[in-house]
């Protein structure tokens, strides 16, 4: 039963990663204006809490279950 938990949770790691980099990548929206006259170009960044608040959390996720599969695959039988 041990090594099912290793398992699955060996799995889940990398979703929960490739979730945070699509969260944060979502939560920073940059918008080019272009020039108008003698006004220059001006880029705006924008930053959505809610997306990097969920990002941040499956990074924190994905290394609290990296250090537990450590642990259970690595702990010695009494």
């Amino acid at each position: 039963m041990r090594w099912l938990t290793v398992f699955a949770e060996f799995v889940l790691v990398p979703l929960l990663v490739v979730a945070a980099v699509w969260c944060w990548r979502n939560g920073i929206q940059t918008t080019v204006f272009q020039p108008q006259g003698e006004v220059p170009q001006y880029n705006a960044t924008r930053y959505a809490g809610p997306w990097l608040a969920v990002g941040a959390v499956a990074a924190i996720g994905a290394g609290l279950l990296l250090i537990d599969v450590l642990a259970r695959a690595f702990r010695r039988a009494r």
